[in-house]
């Protein structure tokens, strides 16, 4: 024993007073020492990763659906303004150049790439999706019997063929989108 204390705590070094500079050099090597052994933001990391790779495509793929699908929906749209024009009456029916014209009013944004074909059909009553006749006279000649008569219906068959926004390899360039609309004439 010296000085009146155990060995053991004569060997334990007294604590040094540092200088104002030297403690915060000691400090910041502490934090230091704790971000860069930390994994608390692995996950954002990994995250950030994630969605740069796989979210960007996820949101063309995404958009470039949405379009398309708008797309359609004017089609089918123009296809049942095309049969609207032709069921008011017989004369309306006839006049195919009126039921195009309003077909393609009804897709602008489409343009010149929307094909509306209208045709025009009889069948009888007691089979509307059975045979269709070009002319009234032959729908009346073969629709017999008291409940059974002719009926005339318009149908417009639209078609369009559209540009994807995004042309990615691998995948088609252009979609062909296609829509009927069948309506019996109000006489």
């Amino acid at each position: 024993m010296k000085n009146g204390l155990p060995k053991y705590v004569q060997a334990v070094p007294k604590p040094r007073s540092l200088g104002r500079e030297s403690a915060l050099k000691v400090i910041g090597m502490r934090c230091w020492k704790r971000l860069l052994g930390a994994e608390s933001g692995g996950a954002l990391v990994e995250m950030a990763l994630c969605l740069s790779l796989l979210g960007a495509p996820l949101l063309i793929g995404t958009v470039e659906m949405g379009l398309i699908l708008y797309d359609s929906i004017e089609v089918s749209n123009a296809a049942h303004a095309g049969t609207a024009y032709g069921m008011i009456s017989s004369t309306f029916a006839a006049n195919s150049s009126g039921m195009i014209a309003a077909a393609e009013g009804e897709a602008p944004d489409i343009g010149n790439a929307l094909t509306a074909t209208p045709t025009t059909y009889f069948a009888c009553s007691q089979s509307i999706g059975g045979t269709q006749y070009t002319s009234q006279s032959a729908a009346n000649s073969a629709c017999t019997g008291s409940l059974n008569h002719s009926l005339e219906f318009v149908q417009m068959n639209t078609s369009a063929t559209v540009p994807v926004p995004f042309n990615v390899p691998g995948l088609p360039t252009s979609f062909k989108l296609t829509a009927i609309s069948v309506m019996e004439v109000e006489e």
